[in-house]
Parts: structure tokens; sequence; C-alpha cells
């Protein structure tokens, strides 16, 4: 086995070396073992903070947990880690036992929708986390592999806004990831995007599509819709970069309320422009996703004009 300090057999470590080469390759492997199981990876991320992307994140999550898929929510946000307050989840680590095979059980929102932050894993989440960048990419590392995610449809997960350490370490350890990128309409927080999405092209990252956050003001009092930061920024911008465009969602009081009290309210089915507008979001999302169902023998043989040479994927019979 090869050393990993590069100094090969001059190393006067080598058995240092050699042991965290073989950690390494543990935790790569439990890494692919964990993401075998999970069928799409969501990557949600932005150009700049205050967009609203924990929002985004935890009514994705909520939302298709809500529609019966198994879902995961992942919280990389590590230094300001919102997840756990916005669902309203208090449980410590401490209190849980590690499940057979040392896997630790993440914590649970209702009966579909796991969820991990760092802020389960603290005796006081008011403590700054004072990282720098390998720390960070180690806990995300073991985000992945020593949580026991089993079998889910969707992982979620919550980076912190910009190109940094969080969001360039899920693109390098989960390959198959793919973004939604959050923005508000001002051309300040487009300016920032555009690097986002220059990001994802870099690392060969597909994007599932993009949602302009707070597009509009809806007067709880008249239903007006006022364009206090303008609407139609985030729209023209995927058509721009030729990126699917998810929808836009207008600024509702209530969906504050609902983060602060940790009852999400764009995912809570009740009836506002905001929550509808978000329902399409999710809709969308899982258009985009939808995996090819396979074609069973008899439809082929009763239906499909192929017979037994049909592909699923490219047939219109």
């Amino acid at each position: 086995m090869g050393s990993s300090c590069g100094k090969g057999s001059s190393c006067k470590s080598s058995s240092t070396c050699g042991s965290a080469d073989a950690a390494m390759a543990k935790q790569n492997m439990a890494i692919n073992t964990s993401l075998g199981k999970i069928k799409n990876k969501i990557l949600v991320m932005s150009g700049k903070g205050g967009v609203g992307k924990s929002t985004v994140s935890t009514n994705l999550a909520l939302g298709l947990a809500n529609k019966g898929y198994k879902v995961g929510l992942m919280d990389v946000d590590l230094h300001g880690p919102d997840i756990c307050r916005m669902l309203n989840l208090t449980e410590k680590l401490q209190a849980r036992q590690t499940e057979a095979g040392g896997l630790v059980p993440p914590m649970q929102y209702g009966e579909n929708l796991k969820v991990i932050s760092l802020e389960y894993m603290m005796e006081d989440r008011d403590d700054p986390i004072i990282w720098r960048g390998p720390l960070k990419v180690q806990a995300i590392r073991q985000f992945i592999a020593d949580m026991d995610w089993g079998d889910l449809d969707y992982l979620v997960i919550d980076a912190p806004p910009g190109t940094g350490d969080e969001p360039l370490t899920v693109a390098q350890t989960i390959k198959d990831a793919q973004a939604i990128v959050v923005t508000t309409p001002q051309e300040v927080a487009l300016a920032d995007v555009r690097k986002s999405l220059n990001f994802c092209k870099h690392v060969k990252m597909n994007v599932i599509g993009m949602v302009e956050n707070m597009s509009g003001f809806i007067c709880p009092h008249c239903d007006h819709n006022v364009e206090i930061f303008k609407t139609g920024g985030g729209e023209k911008t995927a058509k721009d970069f030729g990126i699917r465009f998810l929808g836009k969602v207008p600024i509702d009081p209530r969906v504050v309320v609902g983060g602060d009290d940790g009852t999400p309210y764009l995912s809570s089915g009740a009836e506002s422009p905001a929550v509808k507008a978000f329902a399409e979001i999710i809709s969308n999302v899982e258009k985009v996703l939808a995996p090819l169902k396979p074609l069973s023998l008899s439809s082929a043989d009763s239906g499909c004009g192929c017979g037994s040479t049909c592909n699923p994927s490219t047939c219109t019979c």
C-alpha cells in the first residue's frame, strides 16, 4: 500500500501512513455503501447568503417526504446550521444508541424524513464552529459514511453560500449529486448565483434547475403582489445558462414564522400563493428526477411495436 505522505520508501513513519491509508479506504467503502442505497442526491446551493436556501432545502425535503418518499436531509452548513431549528429538532446524539454495525441513527422527523446536522452532535448549540478546511471535509464524509441513512429516494443536502470547502467536498464525494441553485431576483444576488452555476460546470455537476425565492411580496390584506426585490431575474438567468427554471416563490410572512417555530410553512399544504408556488417546484423536481420504469414483458408483447428490441428510454410506441 502506498504512503499517503508522498515520501514513499523514505518515510520514517510508514506504519502511521499505512494506517491512515487503511482508514481512508475503509471510510471510502462505507461512503460508497451508503450512497449506493440512495437514488437521488440533491445539493441545494446559492451564490450568496440570505436567499432562503435553508428554507428551500427544508421544505423540499419535507414536501417530498409528505408525498410518501423516503428522504434524508443533510445540513453541511457547518458554521451556521439551521435545519434542526427549522424543524424544531432538539435531540442530542449522546442520548441515542448506535445501531448494529456501528452506524449512528440520524434524527427522525415524521415517518419518512431522516435528518443530520452538526447541531445534533453539539453539547451547546450556540458554540461556534472554528474549523479549517480539513476538519470540514472530514465531518461531511462522516455524515455520509457513519450515519444509518438506509434506503432513500432522495437525499437533500443544504450547503452554505458560495463555492468553498462544503459544496466542493459534496461534489468530490458524491459524484452523482445534482444541484438546485437558489437566488433572489435582484442583480446583486444574480451576479453571485452565476458563480454557482459556473462552479457546477467546473466540477461537472448536473444542475436540476433554478429557484427564484422572494419573488415579490403578497400583501396579507389584499393579496396584491408587490415586487420589492423585482422579479423574473432568476428565470432570465436560467434561460441564459440553458438550465431549467423550477419556479418562483413570493415572500410570505408565514414562512418566517414557520421557520422560527419549527413548523415549515411552504410544505404545509395551506392555501396561499407561496405554498402553491412551492408545490409546483416540488412537482417539477419530481419530473426531472423521475427514474425510468422498466418495461414489463407483457407490455412489450402486447402494446409496443419494437418487440424484443425495445429500448424503454427511446421508445415512442
